[in-house]
């Protein structure tokens, strides 16, 4: 077997097993760090809800991946965020803001949704998913 056979097998298995865990439940974090993606990522994980309603699911957002998270944010079509935000999290979806990525942009946490809650650091909050809770890593 050639060294690239190899990887590309591995590759499988490894896409393999995340997709039995995550239709399994477990616990998967979706990462965001670019306002454009925002609403792909509500729809991805709308999406994820639908085949796994057993999945624990947390959003941390960081530098401009917290604009979908601020009070009256609109996309570029003029449509508010909020209401897909209101509805994923009660389904269960944790919303999370960086602090340092408020802070650098001098703003207070009261500009963030009442659904999101504020971490110190979104990169140090991936990184806990992912070793303290095993989550599976999504970066869409």
């Amino acid at each position: 077997m050639t060294p690239a056979s190899l990887l590309r097998r591995l590759l499988g298995l490894t896409g393999a097993l995340f997709t039995s865990f995550a239709l399994a439940g477990g616990t998967v974090v979706y990462h965001i760090n670019d306002a454009a993606a925002a609403r792909a990522l509500l729809g991805n994980v709308q999406n994820h809800l639908n085949a796994s309603p057993d999945t624990r699911i947390h959003v941390v957002s960081n530098g401009r991946g917290i604009d979908f998270l601020l009070r009256d944010a609109l996309d570029s079509e003029g449509k508010a965020y909020a209401p897909a935000v209101q509805a994923l999290a009660g389904r269960g979806v944790a919303f999370k803001v960086c602090r340092n990525t408020l802070k650098a942009r001098s703003l207070a946490d009261d500009v963030v949704l009442p659904e999101a809650g504020v971490v110190p650091a979104g990169v140090a909050e991936v990184a806990r998913l992912q070793l303290e809770e095993k989550a599976a890593y999504i970066k869409p």
